[in-house]
């Protein structure tokens, strides 16, 4: 436990004095599920009407997460700011993608799914990122077509656009891979 914690420790220092993250705990879920309806309303905001409706993401979505020990939070200065998952590879709605390729589709990965974060917070996706990246070299990640905030960010961090996938209910998404060839 305590090589976890320095190197959160060590991490924080390197990402931003005052952010840090954490795995998320079952405390949590209340907290996660604001900051995810924070991210809904964002996107409202901007015009994107289709992602994140239905009540998804679930909150047994993020319980399970939880369980899974690949929910994350960011706080800062003691508050939390932010949530997403880190979750592991193969993800089974990134099995077949259509329209293109992955960039590797041989070594293994990691998927980034749910961030949200507060109204008040900026750069929280560069964080996010760096810590992922910190963890793996091979990182998928996508996104609905209306979400011009992430489509414009993504490529920015070295994310190319790969093609489409479709979720377990038939939803479309824009898939983006960012690896060490």
């Amino acid at each position: 436990m305590e090589i976890i914690s320095e190197f959160f420790h060590i991490f924080a220092l390197a990402m931003n004095e005052q952010r840090t993250i954490r795995l998320a705990m079952e405390d949590d879920l209340p907290l996660q599920m604001e900051l995810i309806e924070c991210g809904r309303q964002k996107m409202r905001a901007i015009g994107n009407m289709e992602q994140w409706t239905n009540g998804n993401p679930r909150q047994e979505v993020l319980e399970d997460d939880i369980i899974q020990c690949q929910s994350y939070l960011v706080e800062e200065g003691g508050e939390a700011v932010a949530t997403f998952a880190f979750v592991e590879g193969p993800d089974d709605t990134y099995a077949h993608i259509y329209d293109g390729q992955w960039l590797d589709d041989v070594q293994p990965y990691y998927v980034i799914h749910r961030i949200a974060s507060a109204p008040h917070v900026r750069g929280i996706l560069n964080d996010i990122l760096a810590y992922c990246f910190a963890r793996s070299t091979n990182i998928r990640i996508d996104t609905h077509r209306q979400n011009m905030i992430m489509r414009t960010v993504l490529p920015r961090h070295g994310f190319q656009y790969c093609g489409i996938i479709y979720l377990h209910d038939g939803a479309e998404r824009l898939a983006y891979q960012r690896c060490a060839i």
